[in-house]
Parts: C-alpha cells; structure tokens; sequence
C-alpha cells in the first residue's frame, strides 16, 4: 500500500511540472559584435534560420537613437546619426564593465567628443547624460538593444521568445561578462549561456562537418577580424568517448590570441581623418571640418563605404553632397592610400596567431588549416599578411563570416532548450584569464617571533577547460578568516592591455560563523573549511558554498525493513536531485576538484585531491549499496514467497522440507565460518558533517548594480517601450483613419457602390467624410489614438449597411454556381444509390430518404430565395446571405460524404462456391442442409460440467422457427454471388 501511495504521489507531482503546451519554445541567439549583430532562431519547423530585420536585412546595427520623445534601433538609428549624431549612441562594448579612468574610456570620448560622458559615483562606472531627465548607462542601453533584438525573433518566429544566447568577445573578463548578463536582465531576457564568439564560430563549423571528424585530432585556427577587435583560436575537434551517448564529436578551445582594438572600426576611423584633411585641403571653408560633429559623421558613414570599395577595387571616389556649409566633398581614394594610412594596424596582424600558438604550445605545422571569421578580413592586405604568417598554402574561405558565430549560438540554444533534440556536439571552452585564491596566516618563527605567511592557490589555470568546479580546503584556520579572489599572472599581457583589463582584484571574501561550528563539534575531527567554486558556461566565476567539514564515528544502526528501502530508492530515482543536463551542453571536466598545493608552498593548507566531493559517495561505495540493498530485497521476496506457499502448496512445502534435511550435513561447515565471521569486531563506521559558514562578499573589481538599481533600470525601459508601442498604435490607427476617408470618398462614384446606396444615404455619407477630412487637417494630427479611434468607429458604422450590400452582391454568383453543382453532384449520387439491388443494398431506406430530402429542400429554398431577392431594390438590405447559402452548401455536403464514406468502408458478402450443372435437386437440398448446418451448428449430445442448468424442451412454435431458419439460410448465401458485381457496379456509378 505505502508502495502505491508513493508512486501516486510522484506521478501527480511530475504531471505538475511538466510545462504548458502553450509556452514558448522558440529560442534565439544573439551574436553581439561591436558594429553589427545578427539574430538567429529556432522553432518548430524551422531550423537554425537568420532573422530578418524590418528592412529584411540580414544583420543590423549595434545604434540606438534616443530623442526626448522618441527612439529608434539599427538603420533608422545610423540614419540620424548623420543629422543628429548627438542622440545615437554606437559602439557600447568597449564601456562595458569598465571604469571611468580605464583607457578605453577616454578613447571613447575622443572617437565620439558629441557625447558627454558622465562618472557614476557610486559604481566608478560611466553614463551618458543628455539631460537631466535622459541618462542611461552602457548596460540600459545594451538592454534597450538586446530587447529590440527579441522583439525581431518574435515577429519572425510569429511566437514569444524569451531563451537566448548572446555571445561576447572570447578575452571579456568578469566584470564585462557581468556586465552583458545584468543587460540581457534589464531586457528581460532569460540567458541560457554566454557563448564565446570563437567558440561559436567552432561549433557551426564543426556542426556542418560531423562526418570529416574522427579520433585523430584535427587541429584548426580560426582567425576573426572584425570591427572592433582581432582573435585567433586554435580548436581540437575529434570523436570521444561519454557514458551517457556513447560516441561523439567533441571541440577543445586550446589555445587563444586577441589584439582588443585591431579591428576594421579603427581602419575607417584613419580614412575618416584622411578625407577630412582632404576636404581641408581644398580649403571651400574657412572652418575646420573636424570641429563639426554633424560632418564627421558624415565623413566616418562615407569612409565605411569607401574601405569596403576598395577591397575590391584598386581605387574609388569618394564624394559627401553639402558635406558642411552647402558644401559638397569630392576626393579620389587609392587602395595605396588606405594601406598606408594603416601600415602599423597590419603589422598587428601576426600577432594573436602567435599568442595563441604561444598558449596551446603548438606549432603552425600541427595547424591543419587556417579559416578566416569577421568582415574585416575580407581586406586584401590583411589577407596577404595573414598568409605569409601562418604559411600555409591558401587561407580558408568556406564558412559564412558574418553569420558563422550567430549559427553556432543557436545550434547552442536549441542544446540547452528542453524543447529540443540535437545531435549532441561536446564543447569545452577555456579561461583566457587565471584566477587564484590568496590568503594569509599568522607563523611561528625562531625565538618566538611571530609573522604572516602570505599563500597563493592557482584555482583556475590559464586556458583551463571550463565549465568545472573546484574546491579549496583550509587546514589551519579555527576561527573567522578572510581570503580573496584575484586573477593569476597576467605577464602575456602587455601594459597596455592591462590597463585596459582593469582590477586585477576580484573579490574579498570573509567568513563568519567559523569560530562557532568548531565549538559545536568538538568532540569530532575537522576535515578543514572547504570553499567550493564554480565557473559556469558563461565563464562567470561563482562561490556556490562555504563549510566546515567534520568526522564522527556513528554506531550502526538496524537495517530498514524492505518497503522502507523500496520507497527510499523510488524516491531518489524520481526526484531530490536536479534535471541531466542536455548532451549537447558544455562538458564539466570533473563534477568538483580539490585544488592541490603549489609545489613547495605550505602543505597543512590543504589535503589530498579527493575521489569524491564533500557530500558524494565514490561509485564503488554505492553501487556496493545497491548490490546490497538489492540481495536484501530479493531474500524479502524470497520469504513473502515461501508464506504464501505455506498456505496453498503444503505438499511442495514437505518435499522442500525434506531436500532441506537432506543438506543440512552438506552446510554446516559453512555455518560454522560464519558464525566465526560474525563474532570478529566490525569496522567503525565514520559520518561527515558539514555546517555552513557564512560569506561576506566584496567586489573589487566593478561593483554590481543593487537589485534596486536593476529593478528602476528595468522599469525605466519598460516605460520607453510602452512609450514607444503606444506611439506606434497612434500612428496605426492614424493612418487607418485616412486610409479609410480617402479610400471611401473615392468608392462613393464608382459603380457597384452607386447602386447599392440611395441618393440620401450617398449625401450623408460623403458629407460626414468631408466634415472628418477638415478635422483631420485641423486637429487630427495632434488628436489622442482614443479620439482617433473613436473618429473611425463612427465611420464604419456609417458605412457598415453600404459595404455589406456590396460584399453580398460580389459574393452570390460564386456561392450560387457551387450551390448548383452541389445538388447536381447529390441527385446523380441519389439515383445511382437508389439503382443498387436490393440484395447488394449497402445503404438504408432511412439514409436514401434522409438525402433526398435535404435535397429538395435545398432546391426549394434557393429557387424561393432567389425569387424572392430579384424583387427587392438593390438599395434595401438583402434577403439572399452568403453564409445561408454556405450553410445549405455544410448540409448537403455532410450528408453525401456520409454516405460516400460507409460505401467505402462497406465490405463485400461472401461468394458461395460454385454449384455443378448435372448435380440433381437432391444433392441441392443436400448442400443447403449443409450450409445451414454451418450456419447454425448443432447442440452437442454431451454438455460441459460448468454448462447451464437443462432448459426446457422446444415447442412445436420453436421447432417450425428453427426449419424456417434452415431453409432461409441457403437463399441467403446464393444471393451473395452477385455481390461482387453489383459492387462494381456502384463504384462505377460514384
């Protein structure tokens, strides 16, 4: 019973979990460059596809324009940036995460001197500051971005979209990954993973090439340039071995070079100044065109076109009409020019492909191939460069550059989605940055003295796979105790990356609570304060825990009945424990690693690397339980087997017996050694307790916005985007309002609506329209969309009786026509029915009758209703409707259809065999009684013991029943020779 009750319960509880039919199980992805981004989705029926914009572009720009009563993303945003560029803000990825004093900060500013750029006094962080009433920082605005960005995929997937995701520079750091995540959260976006754009980019080529991978490493370097920034990732694809799918391809990021502001964005910025000191130089102004924002952009929007020219063409004309002052602009660019305007950014070009064969200590000759990712590689300079640097014969081309990051994200998502089943592909990314935990404690010295021991642990190594949890064990420490998190040697980078890397602190991190779980437990022996850590997949470092372990001796205690165990292992296979992760999620390395000692550092600060967690048996441990627990249960089943026997099978039970008697000479010896066995002492069993400790953290790095500061963020674009909706339904329902004036204005004199109104009527409405036509020139436009609404509501109600006439009299030739081949269709179909033979007869009086008058009836009402409307004037409301018409169309369909489906599904009777022609009629009265005895088969003489009791024997009435029977039953199968035929016959009637 308590079984039942268990499964019950368990069963109501996952039938409450299962998700709702009508959720949303489309997801997207999101690659966030610094110029562009490109959205992908994945729904039902549609794999893996690029989202289109509203102007069906395929990638859209990184800009948000934000006027005081209005706002605009992507080309509308690039649009105003030429007239406006004050109110759009562009290239967000180098402010995120950074604080004011960082380089790139000031680069910002000098890049882009039309915004004032604020210092946020309680974050150290920036903003930007229009006015008062506008002030946004980096993150909101990227939320307005990622938002506008979900709002793309809904109307492509025509679904809500909530799952995404993003992916971000492979060198971001903790505090610009933060960053991106408390962004996607003002947006209100659920983020399954940052994904790492290399990473992605590897994953759709490994994605497409699943046949090509095998055990033998292959290695490839992905090199992307794009606006922004320049990475080079060497990836290991090959086939290994899981316990859960047995056989997959898996990729390993090895080894990762990255120049931050090496990218296509600083080679226009270069152009831009070059056509500016040309227009300069042609001195049509007396002002310097570099003092004027508005013409700068103009020259930053040309010096954009003018590269992507040239990299197809050896020279090209660049020309602004009213560049500034009404003054046009007209230069010749030669591919000369621009390269040596960035002679210094191409000699840059070697340099992450060095780095990252420096840091997956591999050389160019183990390096398969050389694939080329991002828009500005397609510059044939950057090309040559390259080339000569990695030697190799050619450089790879064949995968899509701008989308190939955006495609890897999504198959990622689709991973992660539970709505989703993909084709596992294992990925293990790695952390460009080290981090380390530091920490200090008093040491005795010679003579007494007293000093402090400062202690390094690397916790996560440079390139370390990830996402993998670590633990660090504290031996000496009994009381309250700080340590921090920092990053490791950062020497392969140079100074100037570090100061653009900011803090090399990360956290502070300080425990309480120590001190009191030692007094509580200080009969049992400390295993050591364990700090438990965890990089997720989005490469965020997390402390999921801190605790004090101890270890106590436990008496044993008496083993749990059968039922207890069966319920305790039912409840362990159902629940208590979090959902398997996708077989396409990122692979942990270990589930949770202890940190070991740096050689030659203080050894009591830690203890050996563990098999297993704190909480976690090793596997020999429980599966010797199980093996247990299961031999337990089966020597239960074994006696509930033998009790039941005792009462049904005694015979069975004294054979048994006996055998038993038989072996008892055979067993005693074993007895006896387990009887010695038992008497021997049982090993003390030990049990681990953990108490948690509590933790204090402090970030050093960039301070995180307080849950309030998230939530008046979050409300902040919520009201700019109801703002905005609101503006748009204004607009809608605007524009319906003209739409439908000039559109109805203009039926008054066409033909069809003249003869459906009268004079009268054709006055009113025309004057009404007029008299909304003058309001809409006055006051229309300044109107609420409430009094717009209302305005047009007012006018379809006028118009309502007109349109309808109108609809019905297009509507009755093609619903008549096909009411007409209806009934036709019916009654050939009713005269072929009515012409099957009565003993081939498959449909009955009732349904023929039923058909035929519905036929007639439809007949009747259409000649009556047609009548009826050719005297009414075409102006009085009709009395012939369409849906009566679809109606009597639904009826006489339904009943043919019925009748066609039971001819269909109608089977054939059975032919008789063949009768001989010289046969007499006393062999013909001879087959019929044997075919009446087949149909009714006689009693037998001798009735089964369980029969019913003796019925009573048969009247003279039965006895004449049962002969009428016999000679019926011969008629009856002669008339089923012709059944074949008449079938035949009705089908090719139908």
């Amino acid at each position: 019973m308590r079984e039942k009750l268990i499964l019950w319960a368990l069963f109501c509880l996952s039938l409450a979990l299962l998700p709702s039919p009508t959720a949303s199980v489309a997801v997207m992805s999101v690659d966030l460059g610094s110029e562009w981004m490109k959205i992908a989705i994945v729904k039902p029926g549609v794999p893996m596809e690029i989202v289109l914009n509203k102007e069906s572009r395929r990638k859209t720009p990184v800009a948000v324009c934000l006027k005081e009563n209005e706002r605009l993303f992507g080309d509308g945003a690039l649009g105003v940036s030429v007239k406006n560029p004050k109110v759009v803000y562009r290239y967000l990825q180098n402010l995120l995460g950074k604080a004011y004093d960082n380089p790139q900060v000031a680069q910002y500013e000098k890049y882009f001197p039309e915004h004032q750029i604020q210092k946020d006094g309680k974050r150290g962080t920036v903003y930007f500051k229009y006015s008062e009433e506008m002030q946004y920082s980096p993150e909101e605005i990227l939320g307005m971005v990622l938002n506008y960005s979900r709002g793309l995929a809904q109307d492509f997937a025509e679904q809500p979209v909530k799952d995404a995701v993003i992916t971000v520079p492979t060198f971001f750091n903790q505090a610009e990954r933060r960053a991106v995540l408390q962004a996607a959260q003002m947006a209100g976006l659920k983020v399954l993973q940052l994904i790492n754009d290399n990473t992605a980019v590897a994953l759709n080529y490994g994605v497409f090439r699943r046949k090509d991978i095998n055990s033998t490493a292959q290695n490839v370097m992905f090199y992307d340039m794009g606006s922004g920034s320049t990475t080079a990732t060497i990836v290991t694809y090959q086939t290994v071995k899981t316990k859960d799918a047995g056989t997959q391809p898996q990729l390993q990021i090895r080894g990762v070079g990255f120049d931050r502001t090496l990218g296509g964005f600083e080679m226009e910025l270069r152009l831009r100044d070059y056509l500016a000191n040309k227009f300069n130089e042609q001195k049509k102004s007396k002002k310097d065109v570099r003092e004027n924002p508005r013409a700068m952009a103009k020259l930053l929007k040309e010096a954009q076109r003018v590269k992507t020219v040239l990299s197809a063409n050896i020279e090209h004309m660049a020309q602004i009409e009213g560049l500034m002052d009404d003054i046009d602009f007209k230069a010749k660019v030669t591919r000369a020019d621009f390269e040596g305007l960035c002679t210094d950014l191409f000699d840059r070009v070697p340099g992450p492909v060095e780095q990252a064969l420096a840091a997956s200590e591999m050389s160019l000759d183990e390096i398969e191939q050389v694939i080329l990712v991002g828009g500005a590689t397609r510059v044939p300079r950057v090309q040559e460069i390259l080339l000569k640097a990695v030697k190799k014969e050619e450089l790879g081309k064949n995968i899509n550059a701008d989308e190939a990051a955006a495609m890897g994200a999504v198959y990622q998502a689709a991973a992660l989605s539970k709505a989703f089943k993909v084709k596992p592909f294992l990925v293990r990314d790695a952390a460009v940055f080290p981090i380390q935990v530091e920490f200090s404690r008093e040491t005795e010295e010679e003579e007494g003295v007293k000093g402090v021991k400062h202690n390094k642990r690397i916790l996560f190594q440079r390139m370390a796979p990830y996402p993998q949890r670590k633990v660090i064990t504290f031996n000496r420490y009994t009381d309250d105790f700080v340590f921090y998190i920092n990053y490791g040697d950062l020497g392969f980078l140079d100074q100037e990356d570090l100061k653009i890397f900011g803090s090399q602190n990360l956290t502070t991190v300080k425990l309480s609570g120590v001190g009191n779980s030692f007094k509580k437990h200080s009969d049992a022996e400390s295993k050591g304060i364990k700090a438990h850590f965890n990089m997720d997949e989005s490469g965020v470092l997390l402390l999921d825990r801190v605790e004090s372990v101890f270890e106590t001796i436990v008496e044993e205690k008496e083993e749990e009945s059968t039922l207890t165990k069966l319920g305790n292992r039912i409840s362990s296979l159902f629940g208590g424990g979090s959902s398997e992760p996708s077989t396409n999620v990122t692979e942990p390395v270990q589930d949770e690693e202890e940190v070991p000692p740096e050689v030659g550092k203080d050894q009591d600060e830690t203890v050996e690397k563990p098999k297993e967690s704190v909480h976690e048996k090793s596997d020999t441990e429980e599966k010797s339980q199980e093996e247990k627990s299961e031999g337990e249960s089966q020597t239960e089943d074994r006696k509930l087997d033998k009790e039941g026997s005792d009462k049904d099978e005694p015979q069975v039970e004294k054979e048994a017996e006996k055998s038993e008697k038989t072996d008892e000479g055979k067993t005693n010896g074993a007895k006896e050694e387990e009887k010695e066995t038992e008497k021997m002492p049982k090993p003390q069993k030990k049990s681990k307790l953990s108490v948690d400790i509590g933790v204090e953290l402090e970030v050093n790095d960039v301070l995180d916005p307080s849950s309030d500061d998230i939530e008046a963020s979050k409300k902040k674009l919520q009201d700019l985007t109801d703002r905005d909706l609101e503006k748009q339904e204004r607009e809608k329902t605007l524009n319906s309002l003209e739409a439908f004036i000039f559109e109805t204005q203009d039926k008054l004199y066409q033909e069809e609506y003249l003869a459906v109104v009268t004079e009268e009527e054709k006055e009113e409405i025309s004057g009404k329209l007029s008299i909304a036509s003058a309001w809409m020139d006055e006051e229309g436009y300044a109107a609420s969309t409430k009094e717009l609404k209302e305005k047009l509501s007012e006018l379809k109600k006028l118009c309502k009786a007109m349109f309808f006439r109108v609809e019905e009299r297009k509507k009755w030739p093609d619903r008549l026509a096909a009411l007409d081949s209806m009934l036709n269709h019916s009654a050939i179909f009713l005269k072929s029915a009515k012409m099957i033979p009565e003993d081939d007869q498959i449909f009955t009086e009732v349904e023929l009758k039923t058909l035929e008058k519905v036929i007639n009836e439809t007949m009747g009402w259409k000649n009556e209703t047609v009548a009826m409307q050719e005297k009414r004037s075409p102006t009085e409301k009709p009395v012939l409707l369409s849906k009566d018409i679809e109606a009597k169309l639904s009826l006489l369909d339904r009943e043919v259809n019925y009748l066609l489906n039971k001819a269909k599904f109608a089977k054939p009777k059975p032919k008789p065999k063949p009768k001989d022609k010289n046969s007499t009629s006393t062999e013909s009265n001879k087959t019929s009684s044997t075919d009446s005895e087949k149909v009714i088969p006689p009693k037998d003489e001798t009735e089964p013991e369980d029969a019913k009791p003796a019925e009573e024997p048969p009247t003279e009435e039965s006895k004449k029943e049962e002969t009428e029977t016999e000679h019926k039953a011969p008629s009856e199968t002669e008339g089923t020779e012709t059944s074949d035929n008449s079938e035949n016959h009705l089908s090719d009637e139908l």
